[in-house]
């Protein structure tokens, strides 16, 4: 499982150089972005640097694929299991495919309006024109090095913000 980290740097040019530190120490391109205010990203940041999607789309699509799923699979073993609707087993794997693509469609459109986990979690920070450096890996040794070497890039380690059961 990924950790995720999260800096806090007073401009662009302190957040790429704590970037770049991060990615010298061995954290991937594809597991390091900045976050800031939409005029900074859109004036002042390299679009390979920026945060994958701005949005919650597909953590919530996956939610909604499980969730859909697990709820078309009971439908469809409770319609099984009563003579009088007595569908057969290839209707209960239609009613598990159904309801996964139902809910993901679902929770999908729902995740692309809402903001991405970083983004509600540390919207003060944003809104107050900091620049967040933001980290994630298996290996929590790496990201102990990378955490040290981008906070002595002049970055402040923030603290993550926990959600219920489906963090």
């Amino acid at each position: 499982m990924k950790t995720r980290r999260v800096f806090s740097a007073p401009d662009i040019d302190t957040a790429e150089a704590a970037l770049h530190v991060a990615l010298h120490m061995g954290i991937q391109p594809d597991h390091a972005a900045l976050v800031g205010r939409p005029e900074i990203e859109m004036t002042q940041m390299p679009d390979d640097e920026k945060e994958g999607s701005p949005t919650d789309f597909m953590p919530a699509a996956m939610r909604g694929l499980l969730g859909g799923g697990v709820v078309g699979l009971v439908v469809g073993l409770l319609a099984m299991a009563i003579p009088a609707v007595g569908i057969p087993l290839v209707a209960v794997v239609l009613c598990t495919l159904v309801g996964a693509l139902v809910g993901g469609w679902a929770a999908a459109l729902a995740g692309s309006s809402v903001p991405s986990e970083v983004r509600r979690d540390f919207r003060s920070e944003i809104e107050a024109g900091k620049v967040l450096v933001v980290i994630d890996d298996q290996d929590e040794r790496l990201l102990e090095r990378a955490s040290d070497a981008i906070t002595a890039a002049g970055t402040q380690r923030l603290r993550l913000v926990h959600h219920g059961l489906l963090h």
